[in-house]
């Protein structure tokens, strides 16, 4: 329990209608995008850095445990308060502070949401180019701390490649600045280090971010095949022939017939497998690419290669994959999403194992994914309201990981480790790495405060400053 001193100091720095304390208010914080949920004492709704740092102290002063979130769109348990504590929403904190698009940088807060980015400069013809496709509700403080991507990484990176310099609250308080508007600072790459850090070493309540210039010309392009093998294969055929598009998306037919039920994005309902291919650029360059990416899907055994004839007919199609998660909701009460990154070579076989994986667990895998980097989304569909089933869908996406470990690849590509991925650390990772992650973690936030019970696998983090059970969450 959070001291009544303590709570009552916390609440005077944010005022009566900034904190949360009643249990049914509690309960919307007590999970986001994951399957498992832990109620946060308080939740705290800063408006500047000197907010954040008060409450800090406070916490610092009293022990209590704290976890930064933002929008709560996470798919690992990276905003869940398993040790309760605090609970920092970062929603009111959500300014612009600066546009400077003669240096092609832009500088938010926290709070910010990743499209409102794009919006306030498109008119300029500028872009922000991570684009997770929560990005129309997830913020910039949450894609920094998971290190978001999106469907167009593969031409763009992801987010740790588009953040210059961050504003850090440490666990005691002390505010630093790490990088800036300069395209390199000298001395360690601080800003490389704490993205993606999950809010296990600090707070971020600043973020200076590059912008871009938006291309000449936008094609997007739908294949459509019968098998899905010949779908995986076009994506190792493109990258072996030296194409880079900025998006390749794959959906398979599970998957593509709920997203068309849904939105009537245009996508076959009988086909097997479907790639969604972006390009951009000098309009010589890009009609030339096309060119090249229509003949590599006609190898494969593509059946139809469809270009979109409109911005319109381009934004349904994106409108189709951006809503994914939605039209699996109309299918499924529950899912299960993992984030399995698997060399494009090896697409094929691992659908193959997910196939297999789906069958030995008796349950429903669909998959879309951003395929052009093998960045694999399996849906596991399930119903926690059934015995076991939950525990079935938690093993089954155990066994898809491992599998992408074991195929040269890795447990996460874009939606952090959190708690759900944190015990395949160690089938990740030798044990000395282990140990330096847990020294950077200790130099940074040695009484272990700072979002505790995540990304480490358990015996294997600090000290936790206290566990609270986890239960599994009762919807999407």
């Amino acid at each position: 329990m959070i001291a009544p001193e303590a709570k009552r100091r916390l609440t005077e720095v944010v005022g009566a209608r900034g904190y949360l304390d009643r249990p049914e208010d509690l309960k919307l914080y007590e999970y986001d995008g994951s399957v498992d949920k832990a109620k946060p004492e308080l939740v705290l709704f800063p408006r500047s850095t000197e907010d954040v740092v008060a409450i800090v102290k406070i916490t610092h002063e009293f022990r209590i445990p704290i976890v930064g979130r933002g929008a709560g769109t996470g798919l690992s348990g990276g905003a869940i308060p398993r040790s309760g504590g605090v609970t920092i929403g970062f929603a009111r904190m959500n300014r612009i502070l600066e546009i400077d698009l003669k240096n092609e940088r832009a500088v938010l807060q926290p709070g910010v949401v990743n499209l409102d980015i794009t919006l306030a400069v498109q008119a300029q013809k500028y872009f922000y180019a991570p684009d997770p496709s929560s990005q129309r509700a997830c913020t910039i403080g949450g894609n920094v701390a998971e290190n978001a991507g999106g469907p167009h990484t593969l031409a763009y990176g992801v987010t740790t490649n588009h953040v210059l310099g961050l504003e850090v609250v440490l666990p005691d308080g002390t505010v630093f600045e790490t990088g800036g508007k300069e395209t390199d600072v000298p001395g360690y790459d601080l800003t490389g280090l704490l993205v993606g850090s999950e809010g296990t070493m600090g707070l971020v309540t600043k973020v200076i971010v590059r912008l871009m210039r938006a291309p000449e010309l936008v094609k997007t392009a739908l294949a459509i095949y019968d098998t899905v093998d010949d779908c995986a294969d076009t994506v190792a055929l493109i990258t072996a022939r030296g194409i880079t598009p900025v998006a390749v998306e794959m959906l398979d037919g599970v998957m593509l017939r709920m997203v068309e039920e849904a939105t009537h994005a245009g996508y076959p309902m009988d086909a097997s497998a479907v790639l969604l291919i972006e390009l951009e650029g000098l309009k010589e360059g890009v009609d030339e690419q096309l060119e090249l990416i229509r003949q590599a899907c006609m190898d494969c055994r593509c059946r139809e290669f469809r270009v979109a004839r409109s911005a319109e007919e381009r934004d349904l199609l994106w409108k189709g994959r951006k809503n994914a998660f939605g039209a699996v909701g109309r299918v499924s009460p529950f899912y299960y999403v993992q984030d399995g990154v698997v060399p494009r070579t090896q697409i094929a076989p691992t659908l193959r194992r997910i196939q297999q994986v789906s069958e030995k667990y008796g349950l429903i895998i669909s998959n879309i994914f951003h395929a052009g980097d093998g960045n694999m989304h399996p849906i596991i569909l399930f119903d926690a309201r059934k015995e076991n089933e939950l525990q079935r869908a938690q093993l089954a996406g155990e066994e898809i990981l491992q599998f992408c470990v074991d195929s040269g690849g890795s447990i996460t590509g874009e939606h952090g480790v959190g708690m759900e991925k944190m015990e395949l650390m160690g089938h990740q990772f030798p044990e000395d790495t282990l140990n330096a992650i847990k020294a950077f973690k200790n130099l940074f936030d040695p009484d272990c405060r700072l979002n505790p019970g995540k990304v480490l696998p358990t015996g294997k983090g600090c000290l936790e400053v206290r566990q609270l059970p986890l239960t599994a969450a009762t919807a999407i």
